[in-house]
C-alpha cells in the first residue's frame, strides 16, 4: 500500500511539473505573439492587428506593409534577441556564483560594455565601427570579474555581490560621464543608446546580432548537464567527476558574451536577467536545459513588453528608452524580492557587518589633527579665491576681504567667495553624512547614492529643470531634498518590518537607485539635456553658486551637525550589531532610524546646493577610519573637515585647469575617488572580518 501510494505521489508530482512546463512554455509562447503584435502595431503610426497579420502573412508594396517589415519588425525581433540573451545570461550567472541576485547589470557587465564602447567611440573610432563586440566583450568581462573578486568570489554573499556590482558599476559610470562631458559631440548619438534603446533604422542590428546569440543559447542549454551540479555543494560535484571550474568558467564567458553582443547593439538594459529567471525558477524549472530556454523567453517577453509600453506612452510624455522602462518594471520586482524570498538576508560575508576596512588604525591624536585640518582649509580656501581665470595676488585678496583694499577685486571675490564656501558646506555635508549612513546599515561601503538618497534628488531637481523651467531657482533645491527625501523615506517603510536590516536597507535603496535613474535617463532624453548645465548640474557643480545657496546649506549645517555630535556615542554602539547592541540597552531601531534621517537631510541639502556629487560621502569617512579607528564623534569632526577640504580642492582644479572652460567639481570627485574607492572594497575583501 505504501509503494502504490508513493507511486500515485510520484506520478502526481510528475504530472504537476509537466502542467508548470507547458504553462511556462505554452503560455509564454502565447502571451509574447500577442505582444509582438502589439509592438508592431504601436508607434507614431498605428498599424491594426488585422493590418499587421495581413503583412506578416502576404507583404504588398504599400506603406503599412513596408514600414512593418523595413522598421518595426527588425525592432521587435532585436528586442526578441535582447531580452533572450540578457535573461539566459542572468540565469547562468545566478547558477555560477549560487547568488540570486547576480545578473548582467548586478555585475556590473553592462556598465563595463558600455563604458567600453563609448570610449572606443571617443579614441578609435574605425576600431569601434568594426569590432564593436569585441570592445564591449572586453568591458563586460573586466567588470564582471572586478565585482566577482570585490564582493570575495565564492564566499560572496548576495548584499556582497550586489553592493560590489553598483560599485564597479558607478566607477566605470563616473569615466563613461567624464567621456560624454568631454567629447560632447562625438558622443551626443549614445545618449538615448545608453538608456537602452531598440530604436531600428534597417536589418543590420539583427544581421550583426543574431549570429551570436542564438550559438550562444544553443552553447548553454547543451552544456545544461554541468551547470546543474554547480547546483550541488562543491565537494559533491567534485566526487561526482565535474569539473566545476570549468563549468563556472564556461558560464561566465557564455553570461558575457551574450550580455556583451547586447550592448553592443541596443545599449545597456537592466533588471531582464533577474527578473526572468526568477520567473521561472518560481515555477519550479530547476534543470538548465529547461531553464536557459525558459528564461530566454520570458526575457524576450518581458523586452517586448516593456518596448510596447514605452510606444504607448509616447503621445504624452515622448518615447521612453526601454532600459528606463525595464528599471521600472525590473525594481519593483527586486523590492518584492528582497522583503518576501530572501529570509537569511543579510549572510556573514566580509564588510556585512562591521565598521573595518582591513589594515590597522594609525591613531592618531585627534586635537592637533582637528588643528592642522582646520588650518588646512583655511589656506585652501584662500589659495581657492585667488586662483582663476583672473588671479588675485594674495596680499590685494586679504585687504579686500577686510575691505582695507582698492576694492578692485571685490565683485570678483562676490562671486568667487560664496561658491567656495558653498564647496566647503556641500563637502562637510556630504562626508558627515556618509559617516552617519554607514553607522546605520553597519556597512563602510554605503553612502547617500547607495541608498537611493542622490539619485532621488537628482531626479525631482531635473523634474522641476524640464517639466516646470519658469519656476524660481529656489524650485530646484527645493525639488531636489524632496525627492531625495521621498527616495529614503520610502526606502526606510519598506524595511521598517525588516527591524532596518542593513543588507535590506542597501537592497532596497540599490533598486530605488535604478528607478530615480530610470527618470532621469527619460529627463535627460525628453528634455535634450546631454549639452545643458543640467547635465553639468547632474555631475556635481559649485558654477554660479551664490549666497543664497551657501545660506540654506549653512542653516542645515548648523542645525543637523550639532544634533548629529550628541547623538555620536549612541551611534558607536551601532557597529556591534543589533544582538550587542540591544544587550547594551540601545534602542537599535530608533537609533539607526535617527542616524539615517540626519544622515539623508544632510545629504539631500547638500545635493540641492552643489548637485550629485559621488564617492565623496564613502571616501572622507574610510580616511578618517583610517586615521583614528571609529569613534563616531570624532568621525564626525575630521570627516566634515576632510570633505570640504577635498571639495574645494577639486573645485580649484576644475576652474583653472583649463580655465576659461571649467570641470565639474563632481567628475573630478568621481574620477579620484573610484581608483580610491575599488582599492577600499580590496582592503575590505582581502581582510575577513
Amino acid at each position: 500500500m505504501s509503494a502504490f501510494m508513493n507511486g500515485k505521489s510520484s506520478k502526481e508530482a510528475s504530472s504537476g511539473m509537466t502542467w508548470r512546463i507547458i504553462g511556462i512554455f505554452g503560455g509564454g509562447l502565447a502571451a509574447l505573439f500577442v505582444l509582438s503584435i502589439l509592438s508592431l502595431g504601436f508607434g507614431e503610426a498605428k498599424i491594426p492587428a488585422a493590418t499587421v497579420l495581413e503583412g506578416l502573412l502576404n507583404r504588398q508594396d504599400v506603406m503599412e506593409h513596408n514600414l512593418l517589415w523595413d522598421i518595426r519588425m527588425p525592432r521587435t525581433v532585436i528586442g526578441l534577441l535582447a531580452g533572450a540573451a540578457l535573461a539566459a545570461a542572468g540565469a547562468l550567472l545566478q547558477t555560477i556564483t549560487k547568488n540570486p541576485l547576480a545578473s548582467s547589470d548586478t555585475l556590473g557587465i553592462n556598465a563595463g560594455a558600455y563604458f567600453m564602447v563609448v570610449l572606443g567611440m571617443v579614441t578609435f573610432p574605425a576600431l569601434q565601427h568594426e569590432f564593436p563586440f569585441l570592445l564591449a566583450v572586453a568591458g563586460g568581462l573586466l567588470a564582471a570579474l572586478a565585482a566577482y573578486l570585490l564582493s570575495g568570489g565564492k564566499e560572496a554573499t548576495p548584499v556582497r555581490l550586489a553592493l560590489s556590482g553598483m560599485i564597479v558599476s558607478m566607477v566605470l559610470g563616473a569615466f563613461t560621464s567624464a567621456l560624454h562631458i568631454f567629447n560632447k559631440n562625438e558622443t551626443q548619438n549614445l545618449f538615448l543608446w545608453g538608456s537602452g534603446s531598440l530604436i531600428q533604422l534597417d536589418w543590420d542590428g539583427v544581421k550583426y546580432a543574431w549570429p551570436f546569440v542564438i550559438p550562444l543559447l544553443i552553447a548553454a542549454m547543451l552544456a545544461g548537464r554541468q551547470f546543474d551540479a554547480l547546483e550541488l555543494d562543491e565537494s559533491t560535484a567534485r566526487s561526482l567527476g565535474q569539473r566545476v571550474g570549468l563549468a563556472r568558467g564556461l558560464g561566465l564567458g557564455l553570461s558575457v558574451l551574450l550580455a556583451a553582443v547586447v550592448v553592443s547593439v541596443v545599449g545597456p538594459i537592466g533588471f531582464v536577467g533577474l527578473v526572468a529567471p526568477h520567473l521561472v525558477r518560481l515555477s519550479g524549472i530547476r534543470k538548465h536545459h529547461l531553464l536557459i530556454p525558459a528564461s530566454a523567453l520570458w526575457g524576450a517577453l518581458l523586452i517586448t513588453a516593456a518596448d510596447t509600453l514605452a510606444r504607448m506612452v509616447r503621445s504624452s510624455v515622448g518615447e521612453m528608452p526601454v532600459g528606463a522602462v525595464m528599471a521600472i518594471i525590473g525594481a519593483p520586482w527586486l523590492i518584492w524580492l528582497v522583503l518576501t524570498k530572501m529570509k537569511n538576508i543579510s549572510g556573514s560575508g566580509s564588510g556585512q557587518s562591521s565598521m573595518n576596512i582591513g589594515g590597522t588604525a594609525l591613531r592618531i591624536r585627534f586635537v592637533p589633527t582637528v588643528i592642522c585640518m582646520s588650518v588646512l582649509l583655511i589656506v585652501v580656501i584662500l589659495v581657492s579665491l585667488s586662483l582663476g581665470g583672473t588671479r588675485i595676488p594674495i596680499s590685494e585678496l586679504l585687504s579686500s576681504l577686510i575691505h582695507r583694499g582698492d576694492g578692485s577685486y571685490s565683485v570678483l571675490l562676490n562671486l568667487r567667495l560664496p561658491r567656495t564656501l558653498v564647496a566647503a558646506g556641500g563637502g562637510i555635508a556630504l562626508a558627515i553624512s556618509g559617516v552617519l549612513i554607514q553607522s546605520a546599515v553597519r556597512n563602510p561601503l554605503a553612502d547617500a547614492s547607495i541608498i537611493g538618497v542622490t539619485s532621488g534628488a537628482g531626479f525631482g531637481a531635473l523634474t522641476v529643470m524640464v517639466a516646470f523651467p519658469a519656476l524660481t531657482v529656489l524650485a530646484v533645491p527645493i525639488a531636489a531634498i524632496a525627492g531625495g527625501a521621498l527616495a529614503a523615506a520610502f526606502v526606510f517603510v519598506m524595511a521598517w518590518r525588516r527591524a532596518l536590516n542593513p543588507s535590506v536597507l542597501i537592497l532596497l535603496g540599490i533598486a530605488v537607485s535604478a528607478i530615480a535613474s530610470a527618470g532621469i535617463q527619460v529627463m535627460i532624453v525628453k528634455g535634450s539635456l546631454w549639452s545643458s548645465s543640467s547635465l553639468i548640474w547632474l555631475t556635481g557643480s559649485t558654477y554660479g553658486r551664490s549666497w543664497n545657496q551657501f545660506n540654506s546649506l549653512f542653516i542645515f549645517l548648523i542645525v543637523l551637525v550639532p544634533f548629529a555630535y550628541y547623538l555620536g556615542r549612541r551611534f558607536d554602539l551601532l557597529a556591534f550589531g543589533d544582538e550587542s547592541s540591544t544587550g547594551l540597552g540601545l534602542p537599535v531601531r530608533g537609533t539607526r532610524l535617527w542616524a539615517m534621517i540626519i544622515g539623508v537631510m544632510l545629504a539631500a541639502g547638500a545635493v540641492a546646493s552643489v548637485g550629485t556629487i559621488g564617492f565623496l560621502g564613502l571616501m572622507a569617512p574610510h580616511a578618517v577610519r583610517m586615521m583614528i579607528g571609529h569613534h563616531t564623534r570624532r568621525s564626525i569632526v575630521l570627516s566634515g573637515l576632510l570633505g570640504g577640504l577635498m571639495l574645494v580642492i577639486a573645485d580649484t582644479l576644475g576652474r583653472t585647469i583649463m580655465a576659461p572652460k571649467e570641470i565639474p567639481s563632481g567628475l573630478i570627485i568621481m574620477l579620484i575617488g573610484a581608483p580610491y574607492f575599488l582599492f577600499l572594497m580590496y582592503r575590505s575583501q582581502v581582510r575577513k572580518v
